[in-house]
């Protein structure tokens, strides 16, 4: 599987150092950033989360791709491109599988001790997991609400495309009464 999936918590120690998870080393064997032969992530702070996001090369492919749907010197663009890369860290990943989480990502991801790695398909994300748990808390009640409104949705749209389904004949709903 070629897919960031899962979650997993580990301990930092007092260098910034963690180990990121085995499934996500494999992943990024394939899929990391390369220089030389030494292993890296790209990493930098999520625009719209305390957390980071971080990933290989389809990460950054994605990205690409976002901003070249944009105008060259548009200020959406050098905006997005300001956001995303200009704040990308390429963390090495060690020979024990640790990368070394700079102060300033620790900082936005309000990381103390241990962090929530948390597999998002192309990407992943690092959390604080007290901050996590109130975000996953948070997005399983918009699925559910969401879940109620798509079913609402069919239904309207079952309805819709048959109106003769809402309606029962006089002799289906057994209101026609018993014949002599």
């Amino acid at each position: 599987m070629d897919r960031f999936v899962s979650t997993f918590e580990n301990k930092i120690d007092a260098k910034g150092r963690i180990s990121v998870p085995a499934p996500f080393r494999a992943i990024l064997e394939r899929d990391g950033y390369k220089e030389s032969a030494a292993l890296g992530i790209y990493c930098y702070p999520s625009i719209d989360a305390p957390a980071l996001d971080a990933g290989g090369e389809r990460l950054a492919q994605k990205i690409d791709r976002l901003l070249g749907g944009l105008a060259d010197y548009s200020d959406e663009r050098d905006e997005l491109s300001l956001a995303l890369y200009g704040d990308v860290k390429v963390l090495a990943v060690d020979g024990d599988g640790r990368i070394v989480l700079p102060p300033d990502l620790r900082e936005h991801a309000g990381l103390g001790s241990k962090a929530t790695f948390v597999g998002m398909g192309d990407k992943f994300q690092i959390w604080a997991p007290e901050r996590f748990e109130a975000r996953r808390a948070e997005a399983r009640a918009k699925v559910q609400d969401h879940r109620r409104l798509f079913a609402q949705q069919q239904t309207q749209n079952v309805a819709a495309a048959h109106p003769e389904a809402g309606r029962r004949s006089s002799d289906e709903s057994g209101e026609g009464g018993a014949r002599e």
